[in-house]
């Protein structure tokens, strides 16, 4: 257990990035090295990891996640706009959601999504989220999705009111694999120019899937960790990138997740192995806090987080709380950008 005011930290608004910068390596990195804080920028990767290192991305695609829509009125009720944000694919046309207003559903009620979708209401939870049967499911509804769904950006950034630029901008170069309804933003950074460097430098790179919920990205509203609960996040780790790892573990050299949802993937599948990364598919809540022994990631590439929340905690688990209190305070007094579309940093476990 730990006071999640521990975790507080000041920082102006003005900060948290509403648009990423271009060229998306043009970003500035903060070294946070066992010699001190470095300021540099994401061009500096080369240099700044080894021969024999090995990159981890998370190949996730980010899905138009946001619907707007109407529940119909009738004897006696109005008709009642709906925004549903959809969090995780139950399967068979069922997703977890957070629905507004969700005090106006119940069980039964037919929603009307734009672009044609309809939705039944299955299931009202007690944690606020409720679960929506669709009228189409699989490829169908993506399409569907990606014709009438909106980028679905955190209130953060322009109250979460997504434009035709984030449709591109909110996606990395490595998405692949449909299913996020959050951007695993530090792979934001990476352009081809830049990888075929690390490529030229020796570093070696490789995939894990983890499909982001928006939970992750939930503030944490209790006084102490242990009362937090996470969603759950479907993630896979091809049989290829297990290998991989274990060859680099091999020759000495190092693994550098790019992004938080990359780590908590292999760290979820090195406790389930006693300490290995093997070939894995299946979900994980997993929720990493100071204490937490890590036995896969040696180093993390990951963004400037929001105050409070569980991804400052997972930085302070992996690099300690008071050295991140530092880099942070560092990078508020020197302007750094925070949050999905701003800088980044390198964390050294």
């Amino acid at each position: 257990m730990m006071r999640v005011d521990l975790f507080d930290f000041e920082l102006p608004q003005e900060l948290i990035a509403q648009r990423p910068v271009f060229p998306r390596d043009a970003a500035r990195l903060l070294d946070v090295a066992p010699d001190g804080l470095h300021d540099c920028t994401v061009h500096d990767l080369p240099r700044l990891l080894r021969r024999g290192d090995l990159l981890v991305f998370n190949d996730t695609k980010v899905i138009p996640a946001r619907l707007k829509g109407v529940r119909p009125g009738g004897s006696g009720r109005q008709d009642v706009a709906i925004e549903a944000l959809l969090i995780r694919d139950l399967g068979s046309g069922h997703w977890l959601c957070f629905g507004r207003p969700v005090k106006r559903l119940k069980h039964g009620d037919v929603i009307a999504f734009a672009g044609g979708i309809g939705a039944t209401v299955d299931a009202l939870n007690a944690d606020g989220s409720l679960v929506l049967a669709f009228d189409r499911s699989g490829h169908e509804f993506l399409t569907a999705l990606e014709k009438s769904g909106a980028v679905p950006l955190p209130p953060y950034i322009r109250g979460g009111v997504a434009d035709a630029r984030d449709r591109a901008d909110y996606q990395t170069l490595f998405a692949r694999v449909d299913g996020s309804v959050a951007a695993p933003t530090a792979g934001l950074h990476f352009t081809p120019a830049l990888m075929t460097a690390l490529t030229e430098a020796g570093v070696d790179a490789t995939n894990v899937t983890l499909h982001v919920g928006a939970g992750t990205f939930q503030p944490v509203r209790v006084e102490d960790t242990d009362q937090h609960r996470m969603h759950a996040e479907w993630g896979e780790v091809p049989e290829a990138t297990a290998r991989a790892i274990e060859r680099t573990r091999q020759a000495g050299g190092r693994v550098v997740s790019v992004g938080t949802t990359a780590l908590r993937l292999l760290e979820s599948v090195a406790r389930a192995h006693d300490g290995a990364v093997e070939a894995w598919s299946g979900e994980t809540d997993i929720f990493i806090t100071p204490g937490f022994r890590f036995r896969a990631v040696d180093l993390l590439l990951t963004n400037f987080h929001l105050p409070r929340s569980t991804l400052f905690m997972l930085v302070a688990a992996f690099a300690g709380l008071e050295r991140m209190k530092a880099a942070y305070a560092h990078a508020v007094a020197h302007r750094y950008r925070f949050y999905s579309y701003g800088d980044c940093c390198l964390l050294h476990r």
